[in-house]
């Protein structure tokens, strides 16, 4: 059952959720990823990272993620750290059909992802800094899960929350996402009313200045 924070996250978008962590004076809002596919929707979930390395021995090794799309609840959203790489894929086809079977809502890697045409057919939205054909098969390996991460510079742990969609990606740590979500919510009523006021035909520079439409703080 997708908890009531997911649900409201939903009904944002992530540039009211960047505007609260703004607000707040917090971290969260990333700025080097982007959908690999066009998915039309709001991504919310809840957290669970995987941290990938380079293989170091011939034997046998962790697929990257594996362990934890296959113990992933609903509504978890699947966050790599590769650290940035981009020279090779760290998710792939596979990984997407048991991510769509466990009822995962995402996938964010700070590095590459390859095999974008499966996830787009399978309806998984994935967040990269890019996609490349190069398999991650003896190059790279999973090297911990459920471990606090950085992600494009912004620490991340599981069972923190995150919100993504064609405008990019935004993280909330569990113990902010409250009062986030709290204040994006005012923050996007606040917009909702100036836009109504422009189509009503009100000139758009004395909407921006009208006191009608205080500026949100912190501290109301």
């Amino acid at each position: 059952m997708t908890d009531a924070i997911v649900a409201a996250l939903r009904a944002l978008d992530s540039c009211a959720v960047s505007d609260a962590l703004d607000t707040l004076g917090l971290p969260g809002a990333v700025t080097a990823l982007t959908p690999m596919w066009p998915a039309g929707r709001t991504v919310a979930g809840r957290v669970r990272t995987v941290t990938a390395a380079p293989k170091a021995s011939a034997g046998p090794a962790t697929h990257i993620a594996t362990p934890l799309v296959a113990v992933a609840d609903p509504d978890d959203v699947v966050v790599i750290d590769n650290h940035g790489r981009t020279d090779v894929s760290c998710w792939g086809g596979l990984l997407a059909e048991a991510a769509v079977q466990r009822g995962i809502a995402g996938v964010i890697v700070d590095g590459a992802c390859r095999d974008v045409q499966e996830s787009e057919a399978l309806g998984l939205p994935v967040f990269a800094r890019q996609a490349v054909p190069v398999s991650a098969r003896g190059r790279i390996v999973q090297q911990a899960m459920d471990e606090r991460i950085q992600v494009a510079g912004v620490s991340v742990a599981s069972h923190d929350y995150v919100i993504a969609d064609v405008n990019g990606v935004v993280f909330v740590a569990a113990a902010d996402v409250e009062r986030v979500v709290e204040l994006a919510g005012r923050i996007a009523d606040r917009e909702s009313r100036m836009a109504e006021a422009v189509r009503s035909g009100r000139d758009v520079s004395e909407v921006m200045h009208d006191s009608q439409f205080p500026t949100i703080t912190a501290s109301e």
